[in-house]
């Protein structure tokens, strides 16, 4: 007998309590909604359904679980406790314990004094284990005020909501090279660039890609359309679409290349744990709940990757202090935007110009200041920074140098500092002496001693400078190459139409268009409630259970007989005609019969079926009583008589 088959049979032992128990804690297989027992078996043995059962047990019944299948037909209590050394009293009782818990699952059963397994169960491991492994301590729990978590939670979401904005920016600005899985030396560089961390880089990278506001486009990372409103959008909205985006992050938390999709759950367990927290107590230490999770869930924990994946919350704000904030439980339960503004300040609108030609904002910067500060200034890990060659950038957009300034004193707390009014006005007064006219090109200025310079510069030689005139020189590139490498060996050159017109340079923002969000993965039906469950568990006992077999009498059994066997032999005759023809024979009563006789005519008789045989019906006619046989083809109709 097969296992599967072993399953159902033990399966029909069990009673509707029993069921409804092993359904709750597979529910997998009850939302197939199995007719039978021997399809409950069916559907607990699917590796889908065995997957889910045995990730979700602790290591404990992992490590009786993988010694059962290595024991196979030799699996017996006694054995297995000799083998994983349960001497003790304490190893008994938790080796009944995790025994309770697999048959609880379906996943191993006791027949016939040994114990029996699942069919399709794999092993666990690639070793042995010696022994159950032993629970650790339970994390150790404190009383703490509910809203010191959340407000130690403002600083590294802020942070987090101001390193994706600056991640954004950077890609609108740079190519950063990215082909499915971002090589480790790019995200390096992106890191410096970012003045933050890999680790920390990595997320804001994840948590953009996730939330829809960058895309790998041509073996880049892009802006999305996506990516304009959310960069428009108030601190708090900000945050509320990355914190929704945290728990659906499919890469193992902590890894360099990941192509596992157990981070979300990963991710998702961790902050369930801290959620079931009372809201004014925390967790004294944060490896005892590492050591818990890993312990309960060893299928979805690895030790590395869940102290990252509490990193990764503690950066969001989710959790903080110990506790999960009012932040990370919104994320489970709902209503995330309702929260989110507890945890970033308002987006300011002025920042402290400094003399050293830095910027610095107050907390988050509006969408209209950032865009003023990075009109004329490089954005860096603390600021902005204000140089010759960002101010020549504002020129050459098209701003003249007072109104960029007039526009630097609209968003300064304190003016415009001298240093920088300075340096506006030196990159202006340089500004435009020199143009590049698309001539294939040509190098024009007013000033010949200016154009004996640049013609005698050893960087620009190869754009293979001839005079044409003492104003002019010949370029061998075109112009966006001569632009380039003039500006690179410290001018200021502008460019300009064939006419003389100036151009004004703008860079075109490339934006991708997403397709449509992926339809979560769940079933077709929603989950069976508890009281559907017990319903299903009764029937499929129900169901099973032998029935009395019914015996019809003998008088009917020949009723039935006999209607069959005149409904076969007679073509016209109505079904109530045929069972009461049938109803006389059995019962010796008189019935009228119409006879064929002739192509359109019918003898009428009264008679008393005595006897049927080979399609022919034997009676006695009234009012003589005289014997006569019948072709039961050729009786037209039967009526039922009454006072004869």
């Amino acid at each position: 007998m097969g296992r599967k088959t072993a399953l159902a049979g033990w399966l029909r032992e069990l009673d509707a309590a029993e069921i409804r128990g092993i359904l709750a804690l597979r529910k997998d297989a009850a939302d197939r909604r199995p007719h039978s027992l021997r399809a409950l078996a069916d559907e607990l043995t699917s590796t889908a359904s065995l997957r889910a059962a045995v990730d979700g047990l602790d290591q404990a019944c992992r490590d009786v679980l993988d010694t059962v299948l290595r024991l196979g037909d030799e699996a017996g209590v006694e054995v297995l406790a000799e083998r994983l050394r349960c001497n003790g009293k304490a190893s008994r009782a938790e080796l009944k314990r995790v025994l309770g818990q697999l048959r609880a699952r379906a996943l191993v059963w006791p027949a016939e004094g040994r114990l029996v397994s699942s069919p399709g169960l794999r092993l666990l491991e690639d070793e042995p284990p010696r022994r159950i492994t032993p629970a650790p301590r339970t994390p150790r729990r404190a009383p703490q005020h509910r809203g010191f978590a959340d407000r130690a939670a403002i600083t590294p979401a802020a942070s987090t909501v101001d390193g994706v904005t600056r991640l954004v920016d950077l890609c609108d600005v740079e190519q950063v090279a990215c082909r499915g899985v971002m090589g480790l030396r790019e995200l390096r560089r992106l890191a410096g660039a970012l003045r933050a961390d890999e680790s920390r880089t990595r997320l804001w990278m994840g948590l953009a890609l996730e939330a829809r506001l960058l895309a790998v486009d041509d073996g880049r990372l892009v802006p999305t359309v996506g990516s304009d409103p959310w960069r428009a959008a108030s601190p708090a909205e900000r945050l509320t679409a990355l914190a929704e985006a945290w728990p659906r992050l499919t890469w193992t938390p902590g890894k360099q290349r990941s192509a596992s999709d157990s981070g979300e759950r990963t991710r998702r367990g961790l902050l369930e744990r801290y959620a079931r927290l009372d809201e004014d107590e925390a967790f004294e230490h944060r490896h005892e709940v590492v050591a818990d999770l890993v312990w309960a869930r060893p299928a979805v924990h690895g030790r590395a990757a869940t102290e990252a994946a509490l990193v990764e919350a503690e950066s969001v704000g989710l959790v903080a202090l110990g506790a999960a904030t009012a932040l990370g439980r919104a994320v489970l339960a709902g209503g995330v935007a309702e929260v989110a503004g507890r945890f970033v300040p308002p987006a300011a609108a002025t920042a402290h110009l400094r003399p050293d030609l830095s910027a610095v904002v107050a907390g988050l910067p509006s969408r209209e200041l950032s865009a003023v500060l990075d009109l004329a200034a490089d954005g860096t890990a603390r600021g902005w920074r204000f140089t010759g060659a960002s101010v020549r950038r504002a020129l050459d957009a098209g701003h003249e140098p007072d109104a960029l300034l007039a526009r630097l004193a609209s968003v300064a707390e304190h003016g415009v500092p001298p240093t920088l009014a300075h340096l506006v006005r030196e990159v202006a007064r340089q500004h435009g002496r020199i143009t590049v006219t698309p001539v294939a090109c040509c190098v024009r200025t007013e000033d010949p001693v200016l154009l004996s310079e640049i013609a005698a510069h050893r960087s620009l030689a190869q754009l293979s400078l001839q005079p044409l005139g003492p104003t002019v020189l010949a370029s061998a590139k075109p112009a966006t190459e001569t632009l380039a490498l003039l500006r690179a060996a410290g001018y200021a050159p502008t460019t300009s139409a064939v006419d003389g017109t100036a151009v004004v340079e703008r860079v075109p923002k490339r934006r991708v268009e997403l397709p449509p969000p992926r339809a979560a993965t769940g079933g077709w039906r929603a989950p069976l409630t508890g009281q559907e469950l017990a319903k299903l568990a009764a029937a499929l006992v129900e169901r099973e259970r032998p029935r009395p077999k019914f015996v019809l009498p003998p008088v009917e059994s020949q009723r039935i007989g006999t209607v069959r066997l005149l409904r076969d032999q007679s073509l016209v005759l109505r079904d109530s005609e045929v069972v009461l023809l049938a109803d006389a024979l059995v019962s010796r009563t008189s019935v009228e019969i119409a006879v064929a006789n002739g192509p359109r005519s019918t003898v009428k008789h009264v008679i008393t079926p005595v006897d049927h045989a080979a399609g022919n019906l034997k009676a006695n006619c009234a009012p003589r009583g005289e014997h006569r046989e019948f072709l039961v083809s050729r009786i037209r109709s039967v009526r039922a008589v009454t006072g004869v």
